[in-house]
């Protein structure tokens, strides 16, 4: 219907004629309004109004067109997309129309009169009524062309099948934005049928034509009332249970559920509304995001030499990824398996950023190993994440669990001190606490290995060990296993029914060990704070409804009882243990007294010792060193 411009002077050309056009109609109709048959009407003198018809007009026209063009261009009209109209397009459109106006009213003070003669004074009247057929026309003719497009023209709008129809919970923001967006690109197949709010006074009100029926309690009769196939979470801001009882409502009446976007990435730019996904194990978590002190754990990466033991498991991965975003002068990531060092290094040389990434695969029980790259790169801040983490693994061989997470941790610690590295930070875990396994009593163990080194003579070092518990989507844990069974078709084995576990996600568990590097003072243990833990088998059957299956019916449930070593309820401290707040919310220390360097030896040479004896009587030696440990014997 209209040309679309290819280069700058078509556009200029285009927008030129058709705001002029526009501008033309405006006052041409505005002397109309204003003079035609007024002489009649209140017994003026006809000449008069013929004067300013015949004399006047012809002559405004062409400067109040030109003069509305000129302003519409200063403010952008001419380079926008002609078929993308916003608000912000037409606050500017009618800021430009009302500074036209404005000149035309100013200018009758200087020429002293209003006559028919003088070209520049138009009258008051015929100012007025322009300035509102401008709005309308120019306005009204935008919107109506980009409504046209998006309803009829654009090729967004073609229908693909049938649509389903969807209920949207949530009549806030980002409800009201997922609507605008469907309407406005038809093709995604999806037909706004209704709101949800809880908000009473929003009950019954329209919003972009869609009512809100009611609150969510209307969830499990939607698809028998309203044909609702799908419903739509635009509640950016719920809490987590909140969300998980409207999911649950919503699958026992077999219904989808997708949530949108974060207002934060609504706000970004980065999605549309209408990027629609799938509910995550991560929203019913609803942990609120950690917010970090970004200033200062950007100061004491950037520009420096970073080393990150076990850079290739979850864990070491994400310590890597949030360090080169914070621009260090090298990342050195060290671990043993060659693959998962590999994938590492092209993730990170393929990311954001100049960070140069080095590679060391290396065991970190290896002492020469490990001090030839101490001596050739220099770090400054050490990430220790190496460690065998498996429990039941770690239950038959717990000699492994000692040499790697005991000896390895003394030898990157005794290395970290000896070159002046400023900060060592072991990640350590919540099975560390009262252990009754053996990779937590390992964990136990490591962190006294850390709290003994700050204590070396001529030690610069400030070491930390940070405890937390489960992270989602690690290697191991419970929730890619359970993917992968109901990836199977079950069963999804659980170990008791009332096990529970404490999560956080993986980027939040790394973002707050970088603000544990900050914090800590020396010789630290520093505890993260978990929530409230989590029941496994409601996970479980959180995971089996996100993936379209009804448990127990079409995915099987079955308790396995629990294994060697494994608690019902983990623990992030005990009630020996004193903890006091950080700077931080979410980050408390652990008071207590350090062992003394001098024992370090001794206790290092006792776990030497044990590494090499039968499963029994290693876990009998490690009861003597940690005597809170509560293994399970024979």
């Amino acid at each position: 219907m209209f040309p679309r411009p290819v280069t700058r002077l078509q556009r200029a050309a285009f927008f030129t004629a058709l705001y002029g056009a526009l501008a033309f109609l405006s006052l041409f109709f505005a002397y109309e309004f204003r003079f035609s048959g007024a002489a009649e009407l209140q017994g003026g003198d006809r000449r008069v109004e013929e004067a300013f018809l015949q004399g006047q007009r012809p002559y405004a026209l062409l400067w109040m067109g030109l003069l509305k063009v000129a302003l519409l261009g200063f403010v952008g009209q001419f380079s926008g997309v002609f078929y993308y109209f916003r608000l912000y397009d037409a606050l500017r459109m009618c800021g430009a129309l009302f500074a036209a106006s404005a000149v035309a009213l100013a200018l009758p003070a200087v020429a002293g009169s209003v006559t028919p003669e003088s070209v520049w004074s138009l009258p008051r009247g015929v100012v007025l009524i322009d300035f509102n057929l401008s709005l309308v026309l120019f306005v009204g003719f935008r919107v109506a062309i980009r409504s046209l497009r998006e309803r009829f023209w654009s090729k967004e709008t073609a229908r693909v099948g049938a649509f389903e129809r969807i209920a949207i919970i949530g009549a806030g923001r980002a409800g009201e934005q997922l609507v605008a967006d469907l309407l406005a690109r038809r093709g995604h197949g999806l037909e706004p049928v209704c709101f949800l709010d809880d908000d009473a006074s929003k009950h019954g009100l329209l919003i972009h034509g869609v009512r809100v029926l009611g609150g969510s309690e209307l969830v499990p009769v939607l698809a028998e009332r309203h044909g609702v196939t799908e419903v739509i979470l635009a509640l950016p801001s719920t809490s987590a249970r909140r969300m998980r009882e409207i999911s649950g409502a919503a699958y026992s009446a077999g219904l989808r559920v997708l949530v949108v976007p974060s207002l934060a990435e609504l706000a970004g730019g980065r999605v549309r509304a209408t990027d629609l996904r799938p509910v995550s194990v991560e929203d019913l978590l609803g942990r609120v995001p950690a917010q970090l002190d970004d200033v200062a754990i950007a100061a004491m990466v950037s520009g420096r030499t970073v080393l990150v033991t076990g850079a290739g498991g979850s864990i070491g991965l994400e310590i890597a990824r949030q360090a080169a975003a914070r621009g260090p002068a090298r990342l050195v990531l060290v671990d043993r398996c060659e693959a998962l060092l590999f994938q590492a290094e092209q993730e990170l040389l393929a990311g954001p950023g100049a960070t140069a990434v080095t590679v060391e695969v290396a065991d970190v029980t290896d002492e020469p190993r490990m001090r030839a790259l101490f001596e050739r790169h220099r770090p400054a801040l050490v990430f220790h994440a190496a460690a065998h983490k498996h429990v039941p693994m770690m239950e038959s061989q717990p000699g492994e669990a000692l040499r790697n997470n005991v000896l390895g941790t003394a030898v990157v610690a005794g290395l970290a001190s000896e070159h002046g590295v400023d900060r060592f930070v072991l990640i350590s875990s919540d099975k560390a606490i009262r252990p009754t396994n053996a990779m937590g009593a390992s964990k136990r163990l490591a962190e006294r290995v850390v709290q003994a080194a700050q204590g070396r003579p001529g030690n610069r070092t400030r070491f930390a060990a940070v405890r937390f518990g489960n992270v989602l989507g690690s290697s191991g844990s419970v929730i890619p296993i359970f993917r992968r069974q109901i990836a199977a078709g079950g069963p999804v084995t659980v170990t008791h029914p009332e096990v529970r576990r404490f999560f956080m996600t993986i980027p939040e568990a790394v973002g707050l060990v970088l603000q544990s590097a900050v914090l800590s003072e020396g010789g630290d243990i520093l505890v993260l704070e978990m929530g409230e833990p989590l029941r496994i088998l409601d996970v479980a059957r959180q995971l089996i409804e996100l993936s379209g299956f009804r448990p127990d019916e079409d995915i099987e449930i079955r308790i396995t009882g629990l294994r060697p070593g494994e608690k019902l309820v983990e623990e992030m401290r005990h009630a020996g243990e004193e903890h006091r707040p950080t700077a931080h919310p979410r980050v408390t220390r652990l008071v207590s007294a350090p062992p003394p360097y001098a024992g370090l030896e001794d206790l290092l040479g006792r776990v030497r010792a044990l590494v090499g004896a039968g499963p029994e009587a290693c876990k009998r030696g490690v009861r003597e060193l940690v005597p809170e440990y509560e293994p399970r014997l024979g």
